[in-house]
């Protein structure tokens, strides 16, 4: 049974007469003060804190410049520091420990995914009387029941998880022009092995499927990696005008910039920061094209445009997440503390920022706000409405403490400016050993975490182990607490495509096969 929504009382009639005439009829009849606003969300995979121009990089950005001049950085916006873990956290409004407690992330062909019963914000935008719309990476489960038309979107397009979770002859293992991965027959053998609940991992993973809503339209190689930012673009601005006589919601999760690198040909070499550079500089063509239409159809003064990134961007590969410390995967600020910009003029101040502590789990009640709508009201959530973060009151900061978990375990906490590692990671970056030792950080004087307070400020590392303490009557702080609920489930799941190139039975969009 699906948690329940509650609509405010001058909402209820507006979104009777929607619904009951399952079109946009209502919205030309109504006045203009009556338009719920559009919100549009652009998520990008594995973006480097300083990736783009708004956050120092040297990539040439200029749409993203202008998106921060006209509107607002949110400076200490965090997320989690893998994918599905997340995007979990955007769609349900919760750490992601308690709608997807898993250990990492999602791989194709799981038997586990984002329950169902769990209201997503295109669920609860949906029958607000929005058009829902996702072109992107989804990650949250490729089966049926947990694919996005199952979650509160009428439309998907997109590739249902990360673009290196195929196999290596398919280019989804290595950049482009770099030679393939070589494994050992004994290897080959372990990846075929290494399945368990959460998918299929490593070299044996099956062809990356390109979905239409819940159907398989094509097999995704090198060339298809290469086109894909463009195609989601496209999809995004044709939604946009297709939907401009009523309110809307469009995500847009690119593919863009995870491992392997894809920039289109358009786009290769002409950043100053190899092929990372060149896919930050692609995506920032994308964000100026859904701008262009949005001001094209004069719908600037009622739409808020929020661009993210799901995780600190990876440094193996190139990313940049200056001056923080870490990387993706990590609770450092590097892994987990996400650049991200707001617009929507004549609500947010142009030209300005905040230090106010947001998060991915913001959106649904920020959005559920400004729709006129509430969170889901018999299911516990922890985002809070950043409403007045983002229209710049700065008596009204709604967050002051933060958890930073890395799958189950919780590895930090957050009070203020104050940043406790409950445990630090072993200086060989051996994930498994870690120290006790907490070590407490100033985030306001020292963003890069560099100096070690805990021995001058006992009382502040008291404070922050208790509220680390009072986490584990809920979720639990290294296992799956009382307040986490079930991951969705769904027997005897199988790959969109097999590893013939053979589509799954009930994912067929026609015939053939992709070989």
């Amino acid at each position: 049974m699906k948690c329940t929504t509650v609509l405010s009382a001058n909402r209820i009639v507006l979104v009777w007469i929607a619904m009951a005439l399952a079109s946009a009829a209502w919205f030309d009849i109504a006045s203009a003060d009556e338009r719920l606003p559009n919100f549009v969300l652009i998520n990008v995979d594995d973006l480097g804190y300083a990736d783009i121009g708004p956050f120092g990089s040297d990539n040439r950005t200029p749409h993203l410049n202008q998106m921060a001049a006209e509107g607002r950085r949110l400076t200490n916006h965090y997320a989690a520091p893998v994918c599905s873990p997340s995007r979990a956290s955007l769609m349900t409004g919760c750490y992601p420990k308690r709608v997807l407690p898993i250990s990492h992330v999602l791989f194709p062909a799981g038997e586990v995914g984002l329950n169902p019963d769990e209201v997503t914000v295109a669920e609860l935008l949906k029958q607000t009387g929005y058009a829902t719309a996702c072109f992107g990476k989804w990650h949250l489960g490729d089966q049926p029941p947990f694919l996005p038309t199952n979650q509160g979107f009428d439309t998907y397009f997109g590739i249902p998880y990360s673009n290196d979770m195929g196999p290596p002859q398919d280019g989804s293992k290595s950049n482009p022009g770099k030679p393939l991965p070589e494994a050992s027959p004994q290897q080959l053998a372990n990846d075929r092995n290494n399945r368990d609940e959460l998918g299929i991992r490593g070299r044996a993973q099956p062809p990356l499927p390109l979905l239409e809503d819940d159907k398989v339209v094509g097999r995704v190689g090198a060339k298809e990696q290469a086109e894909v930012t463009r195609q989601y673009t496209e999809r995004a601005t044709k939604f946009i005008r297709d939907h401009q006589d009523q309110p809307f919601f469009v995500y847009l999760p690119h593919s863009a910039v995870h491992f392997p690198l894809y920039p289109s040909k358009d786009f290769i070499g002409t950043s100053p920061n190899g092929l990372i550079g060149d896919w930050a500089q692609e995506v920032d063509w994308s964000v100026g094209e859904i701008m262009n239409t949005i001001r094209e159809l004069n719908l600037q003064n009622e739409t808020l445009v929020i661009f993210t990134s799901d995780n600190g961007g990876a440094l193996n590969h190139g990313s940049n997440n200056q001056p923080l410390r870490g990387s993706k995967g990590q609770t450092w600020e590097g892994g987990i503390r996400v650049c991200t910009v707001a617009w929507w003029p004549g609500k947010i101040p142009p030209g300005t920022s905040t230090d106010a502590i947001t998060s991915t789990m913001d959106i649904l009640p920020t959005f559920a706000s400004l729709a006129g709508t509430r969170p889901p009201q018999d299911c516990k959530i922890d985002g809070v409405d950043i409403t007045p973060v983002l229209f710049g009151d700065p008596e009204n900061e709604p967050r002051q403490d933060f958890l930073y978990f890395r799958g189950l375990n919780l590895q930090a906490v957050r009070s203020g400016p104050w940043k406790l590692h409950l445990s630090v990671a072993d200086p060989n970056r051996n994930a498994n050993k870690r120290t006790p030792s907490p070590q407490l950080f100033h985030l306001g004087d020292d963003i890069g975490e560099t100096n070690d307070l805990s021995k001058a400020n006992p009382e502040m590392v008291m404070q922050l182990q208790r509220l680390a303490q009072s986490v584990n009557e809920d979720l639990g702080t290294n296992n799956i607490g009382p307040g986490c609920r079930p991951l969705g489930r769904f027997e005897n799941p199988e790959p969109l495509i097999h590893a013939d190139g053979t589509v799954r039975v009930n994912a067929i969009a026609n015939t053939k096969s992709f070989p």
